[in-house]
Order: structure tokens, then C-alpha cells, then sequence
């Protein structure tokens, strides 16, 4: 089969960082799907992976986690797709990725691909909405509604990073199940454009003194607040415009931060990493699969829209190599995607 890897950790400059590769079929046993992946999305894990953990001396990586496919086979403690059935996931960091014809996936961690889109705005979703999801409702604890009953809430979300990927859907995600106000941070005129498109109540941009813009909206104190990038930058700020018993989310590996400084208000610091239930196998992985399927089904009935922000074309090594160029700029709007091999 075809697959875009590498087999030594280089600059996106480099030809040789990202290369076109011929691969054995994988087989399907046990929870696994094998899937035969129909379009792609690219995120940032895939470049920190590529420049971070090359493999062993003549192997080769295959990255990629987000992927649109159809399920050709099935392991024997499979039960809740049959060959035939459209997906869509991220799947596992620690295993092949889909930047490969065929990818075997546990189906734990698969959701059936939203009726209503194409397969590359599909593929847009899968990982950042798993993230999205998770920061909001398991590690913020926003309370949930239903997108009829538009029941409003004293809780003020602050977005920071929210024209990236995992913005442009946790700022959707926000606005059609919970009835807090969200406020997005973009300090760009095309990235506010986007945000503001997204839902979001308010912009603010994070190049300039947040507490000062935030204040001068009148509307409270912020009560939760979802780090998308530069945590170790905003996190003074942070603890300063919370509100007491405030909670922070990230995602980012800020190097450093001052803990301490989350103590007089009795806030809280949380860490979101959507991978930690494939990794270890937690006892309830199958929540991604009924999160993606909830996803799916707020998508079809046009709670949600696609982050899609450029289709960069075919599955190969040279299109590849764009993407993660593209993506390590870090002034990528919504997602890139690549469909068919």
C-alpha cells in the first residue's frame, strides 16, 4: 500500500523529511478496524512528532491523526461497525498513522462521518473536536444545554489561539451546548473575520494587554479560560483577569509556569491531551467514540460547520511537506486537508 512517512527526524525543508513509501497491508484483529482512508487533516502533533521522535535506524514513521475512511474489515471483538461503514477519528499517536492507504484503528475511538459533508471537511474535525470536547466538558466543566433550549449561563469562556484549528470547533462546540459567553482572541483582520464567523460573542487580540480589552466590555469576570497556544506567555494574565475558583485549560508544552500564582484565587490548571485514552487503554475509551457521533450529529443538523481553511489537494510526500510547512508558520486559519491517494 501507499504511505507518506520518514525515516529521519528533519527540517520540512528538507525533501527527505517527508517521503513517499510502499507499505504491507495491516490486518484487522481484535477492537481494530482496518480502514481504508479516503481524505486527511494535518496538526500541529503531526510536525512535533516528525521533529521529535524519529524512528529506529532503517524503519520508517507513518503520522497523521485525523482521518476520513471506509471500514473494509473488521477484528472479531468488533460490534458497532460493519465493512461498508463511513468513519471518522484521529485514532492513536502511538500506532501507524493515516497518512497511509489503509490504517487499522480501534473502534473505541471511531465515529460514523457526518451524513451532511464531503470527506475532507470531515477529516477537518476528528482530533481538534475529541480536544475541544474534552477541555470543555470533562476538564472545565462547562455545564452542557441542548442547541434548542438556548439557555444562557453566568459562565465567560476566553478562547485564546481561536482561529486555530482546535479553536475554530471548540468556539462552535461552545456556542450550540452550553450557554456560556465566549469570548475568542485573534490579532489578525482575517483571523477575527473567521472567529466572529465561528460565533464567537466577543474578539479581543491577544497581541495587546488582555485584562485591560476584557474589562472593556463590561460584561463580568471571565470564569474559564481554554490556552490554546502560548501558555507560558499569558499565564500571569490569566490569573489576573479570573475569577475566584477560575479553571485554565491548555494544550500547549509551556517550558515552565508559576503555579503559585493560581493559589489566591483557588484556581485550577488543567491539561488536555486527547491521545491519553488510546495510550493507555483507559476504561472508558469508547467516550470518543460517542463524542465524535454527538459531533456528527450536531454537524447534521447545522449546529456545527467545518474548519476547513485549504485543501491543499492528493495524499503524496510533496503535498505533505506543504502542509506541514504551511502549519509550522503557526498563522494557519481552520485546518488543511488532503484527499485520495
Amino acid at each position: 500500500m501507499k504511505a507518506i512517512g520518514y525515516t529521519q527526524s528533519l527540517p520540512i525543508s528538507n525533501p527527505e523529511s517527508l517521503i513517499d513509501l510502499t507499505l504491507t497491508q495491516p490486518i484487522a484483529t481484535g477492537h481494530d478496524l482496518l480502514i481504508k482512508v479516503k481524505a486527511i487533516a494535518v496538526n500541529p502533533a503531526d510536525y512535533k512528532v516528525r521533529l521529535n521522535m524519529p524512528p529506529a535506524a532503517g524503519e520508517s514513521k507513518v503520522i497523521g491523526w485525523d482521518a476520513v475512511g471506509e471500514v473494509v474489515a473488521t477484528g472479531e471483538l468488533t460490534s458497532q461497525f460493519v465493512p461498508g461503514d463511513i468513519v471518522y477519528y484521529a485514532g492513536d499517536i502511538t500506532r501507524q498513522g493515516a497518512n497511509a492507504e489503509y490504517q487499522l484503528v480501534d473502534e473505541r475511538i471511531v465515529g460514523f462521518k457526518p451524513k451532511s459533508l464531503s470527506d475532507a471537511e470531515a477529516a477537518a474535525l476528528p482530533l481538534t473536536a475529541i480536544t475541544a470536547w474534552e477541555m470543555l466538558f470533562e476538564h472545565l466543566a462547562i455545564k452542557q444545554t441542548s442547541p434548542e433550549a438556548k439557555e444562557k449561563s453566568d459562565e465567560i469562556i476566553l478562547v485564546v489561539g481561536a482561529a486555530g484549528g482546535v479553536g475554530s470547533i471548540l468556539v462552535q462546540i461552545a456556542k450550540a451546548v452550553t450557554g456560556a459567553t465566549v469570548i475568542g482572541t485573534a490579532s489578525r483582520e482575517s483571523s477575527n473575520a473567521w472567529v466572529k464567523k465561528l460565533g464567537a460573542d466577543y474578539v479581543i487580540d491577544h497581541s495587546k494587554p488582555l485584562k485591560a480589552q476584557i474589562d472593556a466590555l463590561n460584561i463580568g469576570d471571565v470564569t474559564h479560560v481554554a490556552s490554546l497556544n502560548s501558555t507560558d506567555a499569558y499565564f500571569e494574565a490569566y490569573t489576573d483577569l479570573l475569577a475566584p475558583f477560575g479553571k485554565i485549560a491548555m494544550i500547549d508544552d509551556p517550558e515552565a509556569l508559576d503555579i503559585t500564582k493560581l493559589k489566591m484565587k483557588s484556581l485550577s490548571l488543567h491539561w488536555e491531551f486527547m491521545f491519553a485514552r488510546s495510550m493507555f487503554k483507559a476504561a472508558d475509551m469508547q467516550e470518543q467514540s460517542v463524542l465524535l457521533n454527538r459531533v456528527a450529529e450536531l454537524i447534521d443538523l447545522d449546529y456545527i460547520q467545518t474548519t476547513v481553511g485549504q485543501h491543499m489537494g492528493a495524499i503524496n510526500a510533496q503535498n505533505l511537506r506543504a502542509a506541514h510547512e504551511a502549519l509550522e508558520t503557526g498563522r494557519a486559519i481552520g485546518k488543511i486537508v488532503l484527499e485520495g491517494f
